[in-house]
């Protein structure tokens, strides 16, 4: 079978997936530390005080502190587990985590590799969970946070930046050099603000379900803005100038490849577009 020959300008590009919330609904460091619990890497009072900070997670969403204690703690919570250990929680996890995956992410996933364009999760996360997960939806590859590990366990400190906030800018940033994509061409999909440093290092951000900081920004700066299902129904999508379906990011992203952002913002503005729902 032949190898698909891309012109440049798109071949060189990536696109960028947050993880809870926009890549999947709901929050992933719950059930990946009811697990590591089941497991015994993790305590009673760990998991109690994970439970509160999902909840604050779900009701409040992630205003750059809300779920620090869920991810940044992990792996200082499990030093001395082997990595053995951690990889049996991911694979228990991994099914979880397929079954929350939206299938507008799916659709956006397929489009983006369709059109030559490479696809990865980047995530505060365990490197451990999401790269299965990244592999299980057939995309390029993940961004997680990685632990220190020496002599098959973990230490409980840090190999690499904590892939949050400036972390994830930074992460991206690094992979675009290490692969050569062209950033002002690729695409970054996430629900928080937290992760504005990363939405900012492309040329073409979206706001996935965006918390009340992330929407007002994205409706300011003209950003594509998408309301998927908070579950796995159809989406309704509504972008800072046009009432649009569930192809919304579809229809951003589409634009973006034609015309270049500054044109398609134009003609977004120009008129309103409807698209039929499905």
């Amino acid at each position: 079978m032949p190898v698909p020959v891309y012109p440049e300008w798109m071949a060189n590009s990536a696109a960028f997936f947050d993880l809870d919330r926009t890549l999947i609904s709901g929050a992933s460091a719950f059930p990946l530390g009811v697990e590591a619990w089941r497991q015994g890497l993790a305590s009673n009072p760990d998991i109690g005080r994970w439970a509160i900070s999902a909840l604050s997670f779900k009701l409040l969403g992630d205003k750059g502190d809300a779920t620090d204690d869920v991810k940044g703690d992990f792996l200082n919570r499990i030093a001395g587990a082997s990595v053995a250990a951690l990889e049996v929680v991911s694979a228990a996890v991994l099914p979880k985590l397929v079954s929350r995956v939206r299938p507008e992410s799916r659709k956006l996933i397929k489009m983006h590799h369709d059109s030559g364009r490479e696809t990865w999760i980047v995530s505060a996360a365990p490197h451990e969970v999401v790269e299965p997960l990244a592999r299980s939806l057939g995309m390029t590859g993940a961004i997680g946070t990685k632990g220190r590990v020496v002599a098959g366990h973990y230490t409980g400190e840090l190999d690499g930046p904590f892939v949050y906030g400036a972390g994830k800018a930074e992460a991206v940033e690094k992979l675009a050099s290490d692969r050569g994509y062209d950033l002002e061409r690729s695409y970054a999909y996430s629900d928080s603000i937290s992760d504005l440093p990363m939405m900012e290092t492309v040329g073409h951000p979206v706001a996935v379900n965006p918390d009340s900081e992330l929407d007002a920004l994205a409706h300011e700066r003209a950003w594509p803005v998408v309301i998927f299902a908070r579950k796995t129904k159809r989406a309704i999508a509504v972008s800072a100038m046009s009432t649009v379906g569930a192809s919304a990011a579809a229809l951003a992203y589409a634009l973006g490849r034609k015309h270049g952002r500054a044109s398609a913002l134009a003609q977004m503005a120009q008129r309103q577009i409807r698209v039929r729902k499905g």
